[in-house]
């Protein structure tokens, strides 16, 4: 609908004399009469009180002698009789003859001032409204831009009009806006609150955003005015979503380190850990370097000045790239100079922050100067490195790189590392120590275990000894083959219960005391009854035992049991089996009588002794497991002994045994 429509604009013409000549439509719905009624009738008849008779009569004869103009609100009769206020534009024509009249342009003076007030409010909202606001064409060309819009886009109106808005914001999304635009005039459904965010002509070192709603404007029977478009900047809320989501990948990234870092007492498998959880949240390529005299155990204090010689633990990247033939190969070992920033970060014991790495920059962070330009090649912009520190140590530095994510570290990256370094350093340097402890454990053990002795008179023999596959610490397995007088040899396995060095070094007691009895010729049985005494005696400590005595020229194999597992005989002419030997009680418990048992042991027979590490597991029954063994030994006496080791431990072994093993198999020879 047009504004006229809107106001129901009347058009009268009176002649010289005052007589109405022209009645337009309108004018019966604002007078009441229709043009039969008027036309030929004096107006002031028609239409003017009495009491404002002469008034009227004054203000035609001035438009029709002087020709001014007059407007103003009158009021007028109604045919109905009623009063109304009529707002008038009156003006003096003139047609081709000379002849003169009087138009008058009337409409209802309470339509005039509430479309004048509803102009005003209008003019004022746009104008003064804090959300910018812009009127776009079919053509998606600015009409309309008020004052908020302009100071939003830092652009005055004047270059907004008759443009479309590629023209004025190229910085923005153009192509997604104008598909946008293009839907809403088409469809006419609005599209509100869609975000936009980019930088301005004024202030592109800053990040901003706004709130964008598009919807179709209509005017008269539906005919499309345009697309209208308000904006809400929306800056500081877009900033504060952006925190708070920061903030929540910061948490979980911590407790996702408090998960993932640790799992397990070895010190490149933490590093690995902690490497794999900053990339690609928080780095592209992640380093881990420790200093080697920590590791070793050496380190004394942080010094403030001089070299410092690393050791590369972890390298991660967040995708293929060339940058990660720059930092040094996990286990390399490299010395840095006092001026390297990882060198500087261990002296001061603080965080070094590079937030836009230059070539020189670069120089101090690679190795060599090669390194330096794959780093500039792979686009390397910004370095983090942070001190692992434990228990007010410093171990070694995580450093932090960062080329395809776009934005600098900063102090907030800073805060979340060293957080995220700090909890790694603890389970780096529990790791270190307990692998320190472990090692000794393992020498002793190793040292406390048999050599190669001389082959022993009428027997082969091969052995092993194999750690925990899922336990790092180790146990108390053991064997021994022990000669004796008269070509007799004594086949010993053992083992105490528990692990660690504790149970390492109870093992080499019971070894050297099971050789010391051997030595007096004694039975099995009478050998593992001494044993059970001293074992009695010490604290806290029960032990396995199987001892049996080879005798070549009685081609027998007499053995006791000190509640081990029975060994496997395999005969040179049939099935292998296990051996019936009463189990009797572990050594340690104290005052069980053990029994000898001779078993006949022929030239080309196998004897296989074992701990329980080799068949028992957590998830299958023992039954199952010792039946396997005595499947796997079938066939043995064509195979070589060291073969059958070998398929016994990869066959029965399985990846999350906790138990260490040790195993010995003797072949009777001629």
């Amino acid at each position: 609908m047009g504004l006229l429509d809107v106001l129901g604009v009347a058009a009268v013409v009176l002649d010289a004399d005052g007589r109405i000549v022209f009645w337009s439509p309108q004018a019966d719905e604002l007078f009441g009469y229709t043009a039969a009624e008027a036309l030929g009738r004096y107006a002031a008849q028609v239409l003017v009180h009495e009491r404002h008779l002469d008034l009227v009569v004054r203000l035609f004869a001035e438009v029709i002698s002087s020709g001014d103009s007059w407007a103003g609100a009158f009021p007028i009769r109604h045919k109905d009789g009623s009063t109304r206020l009529v707002e008038f534009r009156n003006m003096r024509l003139t047609d081709g003859m000379g002849d003169v009249y009087a138009l008058g342009i009337a409409a209802d003076h309470a339509t005039v001032q509430r479309v004048e007030t509803d102009l005003a409010l209008s003019d004022r909202l746009v104008s003064q409204s804090p959300i910018g606001l812009a009127l776009m064409d079919t053509d998606l060309r600015y009409v309309l831009v008020n004052p908020a819009l302009e100071r939003i886009n830092g652009i005055p109106a004047a270059q907004h009009v008759g443009r479309r808005v590629r023209d004025t914001l190229p910085f923005l999304d153009i192509d997604r806006i104008e598909r946008a635009l293009r839907e809403v005039l088409e469809t006419g459904t609005p599209l509100l609150d869609q975000e936009a965010v980019g930088t301005l002509p004024g202030d592109p070192g800053t990040e901003h955003a706004w709130s964008v709603s598009f919807y179709r404007l209509e005017g008269a029977q539906g005919r499309v005015l345009g697309v209208a478009i308000s904006v809400v900047d929306v800056t500081e809320r877009h900033r504060a979503s952006r925190e708070a989501d920061r903030a929540r990948r910061r948490l979980a990234l911590i407790a996702d380190a408090s998960a993932k870092v640790g799992t397990t007492l070895e010190v490149r498998r933490t590093a690995d850990e902690l490497a794999e959880v900053t990339v690609p949240e928080l780095a592209d390529i992640t380093t881990v370097d420790v200093l080697d005299s920590v590791l070793s155990l050496r380190r004394l204090g942080t010094a403030d000045s001089g070299p410092e010689l690393f050791r590369a633990l972890a390298v991660k990247a967040a995708y293929p790239t060339e940058a990660l033939r720059a930092p040094d190969r996990t286990g390399d070992l490299a010395m840095y100079g006092a001026d390297r920033i990882v060198t500087r970060c261990v002296h001061t014991a603080r965080p070094v922050l590079v937030p836009r790495a230059g070539p020189e920059d670069l120089a101090r962070i690679a190795r060599n100067a090669e390194a330096a330009e794959l780093l500039a090649r792979a686009g390397v912009h910004s370095y983090l490195a942070v001190p692992l520190i434990a228990r007010g140590e410093v171990l070694g530095t995580l450093g932090l790189i960062r080329a395809r994510n776009p934005l600098p570290f900063d102090e907030d990256d800073v805060v979340l590392a060293s957080e995220l370094a700090s909890r790694a350093a603890v389970s780096i340097d529990n790791a270190r120590w307990y692998q320190s402890v472990r090692n000794s454990a393992v020498t002793l053990q190793r040292s406390l275990l048999p050599g190669s002795p001389p082959p022993p008179a009428g027997l082969e023999i091969a052995s092993r000894y194999r750690p925990a596959y899922a336990s790092s610490e180790v146990g108390g397995d053991w064997y021994d083959v022990i000669q004796l007088a008269d070509d007799k040899t004594a086949l010993v396995v053992g083992d105490v219960m528990g692990s660690g060095i504790d149970a390492a070094a109870t093992m080499g007691r019971l070894r050297t005391a099971t050789c010391a009895f051997a030595d007096l010729d004694l039975e099995p049985s009478q050998v593992l009854h001494h044993l059970d005494r001293i074992t009695t005696g010490l604290e806290h400590y029960i032990a396995t035992c199987l001892y049996a005595v080879h005798d070549p020229r009685a081609a027998t194999c007499r053995i006791a049991n000190a509640g081990h597992l029975p060994p496997a005989l395999v005969p040179a002419d049939g099935p292998a089996r296990l051996v019936a030997v009463p189990s009797g009680a572990p050594l340690g418990v104290g005052g069980v009588p053990f029994e000898t048992v001779t078993v006949p042991f022929s030239p080309g027979d196998l004897l296989v002794l074992y701990t329980d590490g080799l068949v028992e597991t957590r998830h299958d029954a023992i039954d199952e497991r010792m039946d396997a063994l005595v499947a796997l030994l079938d066939g043995a006496q064509d195979r070589p002994l060291e073969e059958t080791c070998d398929l016994l431990l990869d066959s029965l072994r399985q990846a999350d045994d906790l138990d260490d093993v040790a195993l010995l198999i003797a072949r009777s020879l001629p």
